[in-house]
């Protein structure tokens, strides 16, 4: 596997390689790794699986050592693919605190923020649409 990123690359069943994809790919691919699965109630309300985690969105972790805690998205970083959540936070030797990453795979959105109006917008309605200006 060549040192640059490449989108023609498929898959493989090597760990390091798919480290090194997720690790050298651009921002535009990165921002798409972090989709993150909605609870059931939402995800039966937008007829959707999964969307891209924000900022104001409340999160359940799923996995780990702070499993089943709760809180809000303070800051999401796409270069690190990882959150920082309200909360969920260790304290150092010195006393003082810091927010811990929490990488996106291992939450679920429980209520998202709807800020955007097109964040939820369902494709088959899209489809219809576009269906009725062709005719």
């Amino acid at each position: 596997m060549k040192k640059e990123f490449s989108t023609k690359w498929k898959a493989s069943k090597q760990v390091r390689k798919q480290r090194k994809y997720h690790y050298n790919a651009p921002l535009h691919i990165k921002a798409k790794l972090l989709n993150v699965h909605l609870s059931k109630e939402l995800s039966q309300k937008h007829k959707t699986k999964r969307i891209r985690v924000r900022s104001g969105d409340k999160v359940k972790i799923m996995r780990g050592k702070y499993k089943g805690k709760e809180g809000k998205v303070d800051v999401v970083n796409t270069k690190k693919s990882c959150l920082f959540i309200t909360g969920i936070e260790i304290s150092k030797k010195d006393g003082s605190k810091a927010k811990v990453p929490i990488h996106a795979s291992n939450v679920m959105i429980i209520d998202a923020s709807t800020d955007d109006n097109k964040r939820f917008t369902n494709k088959t309605n899209k489809e219809q649409n576009n269906g009725q200006e062709s005719h």
